[in-house]
């Protein structure tokens, strides 16, 4: 392993949606027993860290993004004690521990809504964004709610309006309150102090509004739409100036830059939806005192193609300057790769480890979800069976969260071997095909294959910590450099289903091997046969 710089610069963070990964005590949910069970088969895929979805207290109405308490395990995961056993454990087998930090918004049943909606007078009055309405009873303004309608939830008891970027029963705080910034802060400084080695920060850009509440403006004709994707939505209408991403909001990250340098080896990830991504991505991770990187949306749409993922890193070594992305392909949120991107590809178990590949070898650090070193396409989840409230709110059109969020296959058997009960969504039986178990003694599984290029990679200086230099002019072959002070390194992939040939771009000094692809030189040719790689020392 390379140790030249902090372990998260270039690291490999594995995520864990807990709800989903391994039931303990067969209630049909999983919990921290669970993930702590099979932190070893995590450690053997050999990642840096471990990426948990919130286990907080909840009423659970977004699946533990609405925290009604920050600092408590709620009982569907298990106790705190089970939270330290986990993190005993992960440290034990060298994984550090990010936990999700939903700091924006709360539950409707946090005590501090309850406390800041009984009077407009009461201590936490202002720790939420209230506004009176119009003369004519309307909203302030126009702005929108991701989940679908305005984003102004009417409350009788004040007489006002409180904000909602999401549910409505997911009030945002008011961050324009000292006391509310020093509240989140002390709530990170809690678990900082039970041994959390980072955050995962949600919705990142969101905690600041504009205290002016003017009206968001509209995408002009013909402009794309907003970082939210499916125009079905009316939350793509309007450009995102007054409602997110606000200047104020550039000092509190240098507040939480100062607590994290407190635990030394602690790290921040931000998630960044804006209307102009990389723009906020420089600005929030440049220099020293801000976050440590931010988490990309650029490979989690559904564009891809050579030329898609050539014009993002063409983006990004134009734009991002001395800040750090966080690069995924999946995650909890949208429809798993292999089937987002995959649709006529014939075989998607070699499209699954090159696309590992693409993710392993941008510049910057990666985040796996679980499953996708399995090659799992989304699953099939039957509208009767849905749990998230924005695929109910938008089917057909949108189907909503679930398709990605189904239990980890364990096993062949029935179930996956996720529970003894009745699992809260249901196990798709494609999956079933693709388990650890029916994976792990195939030396030729997409496992094994995900496997032997993580554990090269992460001994490949040029890989972990280059900087990256594209190669133009190569066709459908994705071509760059990555350079570090002791190796540099020519990447080169094939992500279409047809043998691509390119002349050879630089003076290659050996082929590397020990990573599984099967790309090569023929004369002055190289030769990339169909979701094959080639890496070579320069």
């Amino acid at each position: 392993m390379i140790q030249s710089q902090p372990w998260w610069k270039g690291g490999i963070i594995y995520q864990i949606y807990p709800r989903s990964f391994l039931d303990s005590n067969g209630d049909g949910i999983g919990d921290l027993q669970g993930v702590t069970r099979k932190l070893p088969y995590v450690a053997s895929l050999g990642v840096d860290a471990i990426w948990l979805s919130p286990f907080f207290k909840s009423p659970m109405k977004d699946f533990g993004y609405d925290i009604s308490d920050y600092r408590g395990v709620d009982p569907i995961f298990g106790v705190m004690n089970d939270y330290r056993a986990l993190v005993a454990e992960a440290h034990r087998l060298g994984l550090k521990v990010i936990i999700d930090q939903v700091l924006s918004h709360t539950a409707e049943s946090h005590p501090w809504f309850e406390e800041s909606r009984s009077s407009r007078d009461n201590p936490k009055a202002d720790w939420f964004v209230w506004v009176d309405p119009k003369p004519d009873g309307t909203p302030p303004n126009n702005w929108l709610s991701i989940f679908g309608g305005s984003a102004w939830a009417w409350d009788s008891r004040r007489g006002q309006y409180y904000l909602h970027n999401f549910l409505a029963s997911q009030p945002d705080l008011n961050f324009h309150n000292a006391d509310v910034r020093q509240a989140q802060l002390d709530n990170m400084r809690f678990w900082l102090e039970l041994g959390a080695d980072g955050f995962r920060l949600d919705t990142v850009n969101f905690y600041y509004h504009s205290q002016g509440l003017e009206n968001n403006p509209a995408v002009p004709a013909g402009e794309n739409k907003t970082f939210v994707a499916k125009g079905m939505n009316p939350y793509t209408y309007q450009r995102h100036v007054y409602d997110l991403s606000q200047p104020e909001n550039l000092a509190f990250l240098e507040d939480l830059r100062e607590l994290m340098d407190e635990f030394p080896e602690t790290t921040l990830v931000g998630e960044i939806g804006d209307d102009r991504p990389l723009e906020r991505m420089a600005e929030y991770t440049r220099g020293s005192n801000r976050l440590h990187m931010a988490y990309s949306f650029d490979l989690l749409s559904d564009q891809h193609g050579p030329e898609w993922v050539r014009d993002v890193v063409r983006r990004f070594q134009k734009g991002l300057g001395d800040g750090w992305a966080c690069w995924a392909l999946s995650n909890h949120d949208v429809a798993r790769v292999v089937s987002r991107w995959g649709e006529g590809v014939e075989d998607l178990p070699a499209y699954a480890r090159v696309l590992m590949a693409l993710l392993l070898s941008l510049r910057g650090s990666a985040c796996i979800y679980q499953g996708e070193e399995l090659g799992l396409p989304e699953a099939w989840v039957p509208f009767e069976a849905l749990q998230d409230p924005y695929g109910i709110q938008f089917w057909p059109e949108f189907k909503g969260r679930d398709g990605c969020r189904t239990p980890m296959p364990w096993t062949s058997e029935d179930g996956g071997g996720f529970t003894a009960g009745t699992p809260w969504l249901p196990v798709d039986r494609h999956h079933l095909e693709l388990s650890v178990q029916s994976q792990e003694d195939n030396p030729d599984s997409t496992l094994n294959g995900v496997r032997r290029l993580i554990r090269w990679r992460q001994n490949q200086p040029a890989l972990v910590q280059g900087e990256l230099e594209l190669i133009e002019g190569t066709g459908d072959a994705l071509c760059w450099v990555r350079k570090a002070e002791n190796q540099s390194m020519l990447v080169a992939l094939n992500v279409t289903g047809r043998e691509l040939r390119t002349p050879v771009p630089c003076d290659i000094g050996r082929i590397a091997t020990g990573h599984g692809f099967a790309g090569y030189i023929d004369g002055g040719d190289l030769v990339l046969p169909p979701y094959q790689a080639l890496f070579a020392e320069l």
